[in-house]
């Protein structure tokens, strides 16, 4: 409900107005992949169609026929996800849906453009898309060609940093005064990273929803190992990639908390784990876990234990993860060729003991948590870089400083 999520944005700027606490500068930052068509009077073509939405499934079978995986892959560096941008404009271009559009913004840049009317694509998280070149910074355009997409729905791409405009009349007259909106890492992912104090060799986990664990290259990794291992090159600030893995995250907890009518606490969830001694282990990466209509029943029918107990499907949902960390770990070691030093983890899913404790014990690597909302601390340091004319190592010392980090040995 793309009308709602604006509503909401406006209704928090105009509250923090009324606490008194007006920005002189705002930026937006959201999920990646999704994304707003316009038509040619720039108002949204509804409906605006969710990632989880299963429309995309027989989709990246259809452009593999035209594009294959290993030439995508050379092109942008992103890994093979049914739900990227790609596979998406390839639904609507079946649906026609396409014909209409004069415009792509990804989430984030169409409410930039809510608040400003201006237009401005922010090149992190057109990143996500599966669409943008990792060598040139800008949408492929051979990909866009082959595919037979529309040339005309996609904006030159800017770098965080960039002002994309003051706040509209209207915007102004309803949140009740006026700020500059200007462009931060605006997938959420990029946005964390430039916000982690990460170490030399060091690897982060984003853990919320997803779990994206990676770490910070100057040159994106194309090679064939990078892309056997599912490995993605997502655009970061200042030009660095983020070659990472996606794992499904909080989501399996999450959906597990939702499924028993939010009736049992995070903490009470980690307890039942912990009093487990059962170990078997699902695949977090597996499609069957992206939506399903029980996600206890989903672990379940996976380790074949249509019984299994609550706790127990808990325990191996926690093992699970720190299992599939450790690999992700192993692979980064080897497609880089160097040592991961430790692992920074940040995010909601930080909070969790258990699972940073487990982390520490499968990977076998220290970790350092303790910034719970990184995302908001790197949008933060996108715009105090722009107003301080400061680059993001300088920007990343305030967060050491600021900060009370803690570490888990191994």
């Amino acid at each position: 409900d793309i009308d709602y999520l604006v509503r909401e944005v406006k209704r928090g700027l105009a509250r923090v107005g009324e606490l008194g606490r007006i920005p002189t500068s705002v930026a937006i930052d959201t999920w990646g992949v999704d994304y707003v068509l316009l038509d040619g009077s720039g108002e949204p073509i509804l409906p605006v169609v969710s990632y989880r939405d299963p429309r995309t499934v027989a989709a990246s079978a259809e452009v593999a026929r035209i594009m294959p995986q290993e030439e995508l892959y050379a092109l942008t560096g992103i890994q093979k996800q049914t739900f990227n941008t790609i596979y998406q404009l390839w639904c609507d271009k079946a649906s026609g849906k396409l014909s209409g559009a004069s415009r792509m913004l990804m989430i984030p840049d169409y409410i930039s453009y809510a608040l400003t009317g201006v237009m401005k694509s922010e090149y992190t998280n057109a990143t996500t898309s599966n669409l943008v070149n990792a060598r040139s910074y800008t949408w492929d355009s051979e990909i866009i060609s082959r595919l037979g997409l529309p040339e005309r729905i996609y904006g030159e791409l800017y770098m965080p940093g960039e002002c994309v405009g003051r706040f509209k009349a209207e915007v102004e007259a309803e949140v009740g005064y006026s700020a500059e909106v200007v462009l931060c890492p605006s997938h959420d992912t990029a946005a964390a990273v430039a916000g982690i104090p990460i170490e030399e060799g060091g690897v982060y986990i984003s853990s919320g929803t997803w779990s994206l664990i990676g770490t910070e290259c100057r040159e994106p990794v194309l090679t064939a190992d990078s892309r056997e291992a599912n490995l993605t090159n997502e655009g970061g600030i200042e030009h660095r990639f983020r070659l990472l893995k996606n794992i499904m995250g909080m989501w399996l907890f999450q959906s597990v908390r939702r499924e028993l009518g939010g009736s049992v606490s995070y903490d009470e969830m980690m307890k039942m784990a912990m009093a487990s001694s059962y170990r078997g282990l699902i695949d977090p990466k597996d499609p069957a876990f992206l939506h399903p209509d029980s996600m206890i029943e989903a672990v379940r029918s996976y380790l074949g234990e249509p019984e299994l107990p609550l706790g127990d499907v808990l325990s191996s949902v926690y093992h699970s993860l720190a299992a599939s960390y450790r690999e992700a770990v192993l692979e980064l070691e080897r497609v880089t060729g160097r040592a991961v030093s430790g692992i920074a983890i940040v995010g909601g899913g930080s909070r969790d003991e258990y699972l940073n404790t487990l982390t520490a014990q499968y990977t076998a690597k220290a970790v350092t948590v303790g910034i719970t909302e990184a995302t908001a601390t790197g949008n933060l340091i996108s715009q105090i870089m722009r107003r301080e004319g400061i680059n993001l190592d300088e920007a990343r010392k305030i967060v050491n400083n600021s900060f009370d980090l803690r570490r888990i040995k191994a």
